[in-house]
């Protein structure tokens, strides 16, 4: 166990030292951008050895992995929900989460809307490629759904994109202007739009040049996912 921690330990060090030289290289603090740990498939035990690194944001994309592994783990991680999400699993991950990150209808808003409280905060998702296998709202769709889900009583506080897997880490430096285009476009009518999901374990540091502020970085600190 010991090793392994080790190991988490060095791989999220490693992680953070790249994402602070991205940041200062185009002119950024590094602060200014959330590292989220994403750690679907990984153990309890995995997570709790980023945690006893100093990490708090940490990611699932699957509603019921999220709801077994919070409330075995200490109560000040910060969850974000980075999957897509069925309308009916949502009550899972609304009670837990701190940020979705993939609202992409009007009948995941309603569901979202609905519950004890106020909704947490979520970013809307957009599909930039246009890929039929990804979920996501359509770039000429993303307005309608910000203002549908605000005038429902939920804050978005910005924009998501999952693009095309990239063969090398420049490929994806298209998609991410294009998102941070449709951000700075939209926030002239919703001022909240403020964050960009935008990057993972392939090409997070192109995405922070781009202007991302929260990136989703998995393997790069976990390794691969377990497999069986």
């Amino acid at each position: 166990m010991a090793a392994e921690l080790t190991l988490v330990g060095e791989r999220l060090g490693e992680v953070r030292a790249r994402v602070r030289a991205a940041a200062l290289r185009s002119g950024r603090e590094p602060d200014d951008v959330t590292l989220i740990a994403v750690s679907k498939a990984h153990s309890v035990d995995t997570i709790l050895q980023a945690y006893d690194a100093g990490h708090r944001d940490f990611g699932e994309n699957r509603a019921q992995e999220l709801a077994e592994k919070a409330p075995q783990l200490p109560t000040d991680i910060r969850w974000h929900f980075v999957g897509s999400l069925q309308s009916r699993k949502a009550k899972q991950v609304r009670p837990v989460a701190a940020v979705l990150h993939s609202l992409d209808r009007e009948s995941l808003v309603d569901v979202w809307a609905r519950g004890e409280g106020p909704p947490p905060p979520a970013l809307v998702q957009i599909n930039l490629a246009r890929e039929p296998q990804k979920g996501g709202a359509l770039p000429e769709d993303a307005a309608p759904l910000v203002q549908y889900a605000i005038d429902r009583g939920v804050q978005v506080d910005g924009l998501m994109a999952i693009p095309p897997a990239p063969e090398v880490e420049e490929d994806s430096r298209r998609w991410f202007d294009e998102l941070a285009a449709l951000r700075r476009e939209l926030a002239g009518r919703f001022p909240t739009l403020v964050e960009l999901s935008m990057g993972m374990t392939d090409d997070f540091e192109v995405a922070i040049e781009a202007g991302s502020s929260m990136i989703r970085v998995g393997r790069a600190i976990f390794g691969p996912r377990p497999t069986g």
